[in-house]
């Protein structure tokens, strides 16, 4: 029944709210993406250290941090469609001022907020898609995320296009910010308009049970996985293949292509052969890419290694922040929070822990490492409950 959560007089259609639940996801995607293609430009023109721009980027983590908990009570409290409406236009006002920042003084404590906009904005559209999935009674988490992943290879495309014309962040961000209204504006009114029932008396803070700790570990693992490929397959291309200049991206490149191809598919395998065991062999595909790229440091095995990796790690936490969405003990909104709060540890820590163990031994045994990640995705889902 598609109106399960709404009064007599709501009759949009689940198709429609699936639609404008996927724009949202598509513009969270261009908002970070955005700022992700414009890094290099912002750094030169504020004349910023490649150590300092590490120290930089920190301050959107640290933001994220800071209103993990304060996300989830917010949707619970307030609702995941006014949540994602406000954080969503905070998150492309703060895009500008990004761009126009003059100091790193003025960068720094932008990027905080751009990073709790961020992070109240995942957790409302991720609460709006547990919606819409219980409208399907199906899986279609998987799908929103790869409106995300699309998003990103489209603002990478402008951000290099305009970076190449001369075009300077603040008026790319600008544009950024006019094409976010406009689709709020045009999509708002059809997402979800009420979550599942909670309890207006909730505390603010509720430890989770071991059923959410459990898909926590798992988020943890694959999220390790997925900040090791952002940070360091460029490096690994680099240093471990001695690839040409113009390759070093390609290990990136397929990474992310097959990420994007495999949450599109998710759904589909989801639905046929249960959540349990597609994440089970996301960790063992995970795995065996990692293997293949140390196994057989050349380039064409490293590349095929990487594309294996993108499909593993494509699927695991769409269907982790499903199958938390569904939890009896709290509402979606906290329960997303919560896994979200373990989960995230893995994608702060994983490359700082990949740097560290290469440093002591060599970048191919930190990537071992990464592969036994992999593996432990697929023997931790093996004793949750992710179904």
């Amino acid at each position: 029944m598609i109106t399960r959560y709404f009064t007599p007089g709501e009759s949009v259609t689940r198709a429609t709210h699936r639609a404008a639940v996927g724009v949202l996801f598509f513009l969270q995607g261009i908002c970070f993406a955005s700022w992700a293609s414009r890094i290099p430009a912002i750094q030169q023109r504020l004349g910023i250290s490649e150590a300092g721009l590490g120290a930089v980027l920190f301050a959107i983590p640290l933001g994220q941090l800071l209103t993990l908990p304060l996300s989830g009570w917010a949707v619970a409290r307030q609702g995941s469609r006014r949540v994602v409406l406000y954080a969503m236009m905070s998150y492309a006002l703060v895009l500008v001022a990004l761009g126009w920042a003059g100091s790193v003084w003025q960068l720094v404590p932008a990027l905080v907020l751009f990073g709790a906009a961020g992070n109240f904005s995942n957790i409302a559209v991720n609460t709006q898609a547990v919606g819409v999935e219980r409208l399907y009674d199906k899986p279609v988490m998987a799908s929103f995320h790869g409106m995300w992943s699309l998003a990103g290879f489209a603002a990478a495309s402008l951000g290099s296009f305009l970076n190449g014309k001369g075009i300077i962040p603040g008026w790319h961000f600008l544009l950024i910010l006019v094409v976010v209204l406009a689709a709020l504006a045009a999509s708002i009114k059809s997402t979800v308009p009420h979550d599942p029932p909670t309890d207006p008396d909730a505390p603010l803070f509720v430890l989770p049970d071991k059923e959410l700790l459990g898909l926590g570990a798992i988020a943890f693992c694959a999220l390790i996985c997925e900040g090791a490929m952002f940070d360091w397959s460029g490096v690994y291309f680099k240093k471990v293949l001695a690839v040409r200049p113009g390759q070093v991206g390609n290990g990136y490149a397929a990474f992310m292509c097959t990420m994007a191809l495999g949450r599109f598919g998710a759904d589909w395998l989801a639905a046929r052969l249960g959540t349990r065991r597609v994440i089970q062999l996301s960790g063992v595909l995970t795995a065996t890419g990692l293997a293949v790229a140390v196994a057989l440091p050349t380039y064409w095995p490293a590349l095929l290694g990487f594309l294996l990796v993108g499909f593993g790690t494509s699927s695991v936490v769409p269907l982790v922040y499903s199958a938390a969405g569904k939890s009896k003990t709290m509402s979606a909104g906290m329960a997303l929070a919560a896994v979200s709060t373990v989960g995230f540890l893995g994608f702060l820590l994983g490359p700082p822990i990949i740097g560290l163990v290469a440093g002591a031994s060599s970048l191919r045994v930190s990537f071992c490492l990464i592969a036994v990640m992999g593996l432990c995705v697929s023997a931790v889902a093996s004793r949750v409950n992710v179904n």
